[in-house]
């Protein structure tokens, strides 16, 4: 499936919605696209969208929503200046882990996502945000244990993009602990 460049979001928005690609379209209520300024300097990718997600088409508006927020205001960002999105764009059931099928069907349209918005900064929450992402820029990926907070540089046609792999804030949610380490590697996020 090839997007075109001069696609824009709202196209895509209605080509999602239509979406047939894979089987999640089936038991979804609501696919998630993404929120957020289309101009924005950094782009959130998360990994899929949960209970709450599908019940409103947003992203993030559940536990884990709420910590990005916290995050978010902790070096004076809000939703509006960002944008927030994730690898797949429809729930799977019991929020279990996206599949191979899902993430190939699916990515296209973050990739059209990208190229529409053009973020400086890409920040991914999780493992399998990083997984696709640094093997779509080239970087070998590694752990998140071992990289979370590192910023890695890359050269594009469209220009230097930096990225962050960060955990996925819905850990938090469940280890308290993680909060800090995610407070203190969103800071890198500062002087990006």
């Amino acid at each position: 499936m090839g997007m075109h460049m001069n696609m824009n979001m709202k196209d895509l928005n209605l080509r999602i919605r239509e979406c047939r690609l894979c089987e999640l379209w089936k038991t979804r209520t609501n696919p998630v696209v993404g929120e957020g300024s289309l101009s924005a300097r950094i782009m959130f990718i998360g990994e899929a969208p949960g209970y709450y997600e599908d019940l409103r088409g947003c992203p993030f508006v559940g536990k884990a929503g709420q910590v990005l927020d916290e995050l978010l205001h902790s070096i004076g960002l809000d939703r509006s200046d960002v944008y927030i999105t994730n690898i797949l764009k429809c729930r799977p059931p019991n929020n279990r882990n996206p599949t191979t099928e899902e993430i190939k069907a699916c990515t296209p349209y973050l990739d059209a996502q990208l190229e529409i918005i053009e973020p400086e900064v890409i920040v991914t929450l999780g493992s399998f945000s990083l997984g696709y992402i640094f093997h779509k820029f080239g970087i070998m990926p590694d752990k998140i244990s071992r990289i979370h907070g590192k910023v890695f540089t890359v050269n594009t046609i469209s220009g230097i993009r930096r990225i962050v792999s960060l955990y996925h804030p819905a850990v938090a949610t469940y280890n308290p602990g993680m909060k800090d380490i995610l407070m203190s590697d969103f800071k890198v996020l500062e002087h990006l």
